[in-house]
């Protein structure tokens, strides 16, 4: 993809295109502030760069028939979702159709050389299944802090060796195409946003919980990033005065006592203690225990799990009530790897949510699980790229 829009307007038509699919020139007339001549000469240049394409004749609405107006259905975008045990890489088509996945388990801490060998290898995988005969842009997600513009980890805490990493730079390199990377929260937040729960709202927190725990700030259908590009490291926020060490040099971080980390060492504790037989069982046939096993040794109605789960949902519930009565969202999502815990989860964020933020604030606030699941990632890196190549040169 070498053409890009020339105006805001041009970038305007290709973001309701991507977002609402294949449209006649008098639907997107509806939407945009154009006159009908101007808008026809917006589409016929846009028509002109390859970047969209006729699609067909719309349906008439008295006078004669306009065609349909696509992206252009050859476009690629590859979707990376780096977390810290493993990697998701996804092709998807101009409007963030989701053509092909793929999912490999890798531990962020071997270091960036390490896993962006195994990125590469995986883009190859797609690529060689006929999905992509190359690819117009790449969105990346990381589990870390990112200084926006430059596209580089700064002193991500479970990412050693990743701290002033040229990942834009590099990548960009090896796939010979443009190159945009985030946090991967932030990119979570982004899919739920095109595809998931929070299509048709403006203002959201979207909470990850995995290895780490942060949190995507969307406002005016926009992420918010903060000045250097850290706004939602909630996961670092102090929940229990003098409490656990936590990666980041702190005491008593929510991070070091609720995330997928922290869960699996509480329900080993408790296996071993006797105070679990389910967890016992799991880890004596395992040797580790992770969220998975806690959330379905609740399902089985231990006890010690289901207040494992219900002891972290209220640590959380404490910081988002006080995100909810600072911002005012609209909604709340929950995701990431620990939402396996479900609605014993939710039932507890909710409680403490709503009993600690004003009525005014919740009122008629959902707080849900995303719908997306592991594609909400791979599909806002997508959505990442389209947004930077669909924006004026």
């Amino acid at each position: 993809m070498t053409a890009r829009p020339a105006n805001a307007h041009q970038a305007r038509l290709l973001r309701l295109l991507r977002d609402g699919g294949p449209n006649s020139r008098a639907q997107l007339g509806d939407q945009v502030d154009l006159s009908r001549s101007k808008l026809a000469v917006e589409v016929d240049r846009l028509l002109e760069t390859g970047l969209v394409v006729a699609d067909g004749l719309a349906a008439s609405r008295g006078g004669r028939r306009s065609h349909n107006i696509r992206l252009a259905p050859e476009l690629r975008f590859l979707g990376v979702d780096i977390g810290a045990t493993s990697v998701d890489v996804a092709v998807t088509n101009a409007e963030l159709e989701v053509l092909g996945h793929l999912n490999h388990p890798m531990d962020v801490r071997e270091g960036p050389v390490a896993v962006f060998e195994q990125v590469l290898s995986m883009s190859a995988k797609l690529r060689a299944s006929g999905l992509a005969d190359g690819f117009d842009g790449a969105g990346i997600g990381v589990p870390g802090p990112v200084r926006f513009p430059e596209g580089v980890p700064v002193a991500p805490p479970i990412m050693p060796g990743w701290d002033g990493f040229p990942v834009r730079e590099a990548l960009s390199q090896e796939l010979g195409c443009p190159v945009m990377v985030d946090n991967d929260v932030n990119l979570m937040a982004m899919g739920e946003q095109h595809a998931g729960v929070a299509r048709s709202v403006a203002d959201f927190l979207c909470v990850k919980i995995g290895t780490g725990i942060g949190c995507g700030i969307v406002v005016g259908g926009e992420v918010y990033r903060g000045t250097t590009g850290s706004a939602g490291d909630i996961g670092h926020i102090q929940v229990v005065p003098g409490g656990r060490p936590c990666a980041c040099g702190n005491r008593g971080c929510l991070e070091a006592h609720f995330s997928g980390a922290a869960l699996a060492r509480d329900a080993e504790d408790a296996a071993r203690e006797g105070r679990s037989p389910e967890l016992a069982v799991r880890l004596d046939v395992v040797g580790r225990l992770t969220a998975a096993d806690v959330a379905a040794a609740a399902a089985a109605g231990d006890a010690a799990a289901l207040e494992l789960i219900r002891q972290g949902g209220n640590r959380l519930g404490q910081i988002i009530a006080s995100l909810v009565s600072f911002f005012n969202p609209g909604l709340v999502v929950i995701g990431g790897g620990v939402t396996g815990l479900g609605h014993n989860l939710l039932a507890s964020v909710r409680t403490q949510v709503y009993k600690q933020s004003l009525p005014l604030a919740t009122g008629n606030l959902p707080i849900v699980l995303g719908e997306l699941g592991p594609t909400a990632g791979v599909t806002g890196a997508a959505r990442l790229i389209s947004d930077h190549l669909f924006s004026p040169a």
